[in-house]
C-alpha cells in the first residue's frame, strides 16, 4: 500500500517492533491458529482475499497469485504472468475475478472457474487496493500514485469514469447501497464517493487515527472501521464523517475485516497479533483477545461462511550490507518460510 505498504512494510513492522508475538496476551483463549500451512514460494504479498462462491483462497505475491483450497491447505494453482499484484475482488455472479497489478498500471479479468486471464483494463498509475461495488456492479481500483480511481463497468470490461482523490488511497470498502469509502493515508481522512455518480461527496478526518491503512464495514450500521498507526482503530459513521469510537489494536496493523454475523471486528496486526473486537452495539465495542499469531502476519482474508480469519507471514533473513547503491537494504525472505495461518474459536 505504497508501492502500497507492499511486503516493505511487513519488514518495516519487524524492524520496528520488538516484542514477540507469543508474548502478547489473550483475553480470550478459545481464539487460536488452528491450522499452519506451509506453502513457501517467491516473493513478498500483499491482499489476499476469500472467493464467496468457492472458498478458494487468493494471496497476491507479487508476479504471481497463489490459490489455496481452504478445505486441506493445499495449493490448487499459482496464476502466473502478472508485473506487481495487490488485490483481487470478485463479481456477485460467481464469475470473473479482478487483479489489480499494480507495476502494470491495469487490472487483470480472470476467469474464477478456469483461472484464464479473459481481459486487461487500463487503470491509474500503481493500482492497489481494489473493490467490487455490487449495488452498480462496478469494479474501483484504487491507484495509489496518481491518487485516484478507475471505474470498471464489469459487464463490458471498459472504464467508465476516473476520480480524483483527496490524497493516496488506500484500501477501499462499499456500503452496498452506492456508496464507497476510501482511506486516505497521507491526509489521515476517509473519503466517501457516490458510487452511482462516480464523484467525491465528503472527506472526513479520522483523528486519532494516522496513517490508516486497512478498512471493513459494517453495512447494517453504516459504520467503517479502519486500522491505523498508533495502535488504534477508529469506527466512523458513514453518514454524518463522525468517529463514534475508538479501539485499541495491535502495532503495525494493515488489514481489518467484519463478521456481520457474529458481530466481530478483526485487525491483523505486524506484531504478530490478530485483534479480535465484539461489537457490542454501533458505538461500543469490547477487545476480546490479542490472538499470537506470527510477527509479519499484517494481512488477512475472512471467510463470512465459517469465520475462520486467514493472515500470512514468513521468516526474513539477516539484513544485507549497506552499499552506495542501495544504503537501505531491506531483509530477504527465509525460502520455503511463507505461511497460511488460520485462526478460529
Amino acid at each position: 500500500m505504497q508501492i502500497r505498504r507492499t511486503w516493505l512494510s511487513v519488514v518495516a513492522a519487524l524492524v520496528a517492533v520488538p516484542a514477540l508475538a507469543a508474548a502478547a496476551p489473550s483475553m480470550d483463549s478459545s481464539y487460536h491458529v488452528v491450522a499452519r500451512w506451509q506453502l513457501g514460494g517467491d516473493g513478498g504479498w500483499d491482499y489476499m482475499s476469500v472467493d464467496p462462491a468457492t472458498s478458494q483462497l487468493y494471496i497476491t505475491r507479487g508476479a504471481h497469485v497463489m490459490v489455496v483450497n481452504t478445505a486441506n491447505g493445499k495449493l490448487i494453482d499459482d496464476m502466473t504472468g502478472f508485473q506487481g499484484t495487490h488485490g483481487v475482488v470478485f463479481d456477485a455472479d460467481g464469475k470473473f475475478g479482478y487483479i489489480s497489478d499494480g507495476r502494470a498500471n491495469q487490472v487483470v479479468v480472470f476467469d474464477r472457474h478456469t483461472h484464464a486471464v479473459v481481459a486487461h483494463v487500463a487503470a491509474g498509475t500503481n493500482p492497489d487496493g481494489i473493490l467490487f461495488e455490487p449495488f452498480t456492479k462496478t469494479v474501483w481500483a484504487f491507484n495509489g500514485r496518481s491518487r485516484n480511481a478507475t471505474v470498471i463497468d464489469t459487464r463490458t470490461n471498459k472504464v467508465l469514469a476516473t476520480v480524483p482523490l483527496a490524497g493516496k488511497p488506500e484500501f477501499p470498502t462499499s456500503d452496498g447501497k452506492g456508496s464507497v469509502f476510501v482511506n486516505i493515508e497521507d491526509k489521515s481522512l476517509l473519503e466517501k464517493v457516490d458510487a452511482r455518480t462516480m464523484k467525491p461527496v465528503a472527506q472526513w478526518p479520522l483523528a486519532p487515527c494516522e496513517s490508516p491503512s486497512g478498512q471493513a464495514a459494517d453495512t447494517q450500521h453504516e459504520i467503517l472501521f479502519s486500522v491505523c498507526d498508533g495502535k488504534v482503530m477508529t469506527a466512523t459513521d458513514g453518514n454524518s464523517g463522525k468517529v463514534v469510537t475508538t479501539v485499541p489494536i495491535g502495532d503495525g496493523p494493515d488489514a481489518a475485516g467484519f463478521d456481520a454475523q457474529r458481530k466481530l471486528v478483526y485487525s491483523s496486526n505486524g506484531d504478530g497479533t490478530l485483534t479480535v473486537v465484539r461489537q457490542e452495539a454501533a458505538n461500543r465495542y469490547t477487545v476480546l483477545a490479542n490472538v499470537p499469531t506470527q510477527r509479519s502476519a499484517r494481512t488477512m482474508a475472512l471467510d463470512e461462511k465459517t469465520g475462520k480469519v486467514y493472515v500470512v507471514a514468513a521468516k526474513f533473513g539477516p539484513r544485507p550490507a549497506a552499499t552506495a547503491a542501495n544504503p537501505h537494504p531491506w531483509p530477504t525472505i527465509v525460502p520455503g518460510s511463507f505461511v497460511v495461518l488460520v485462526v478460529a474459536r
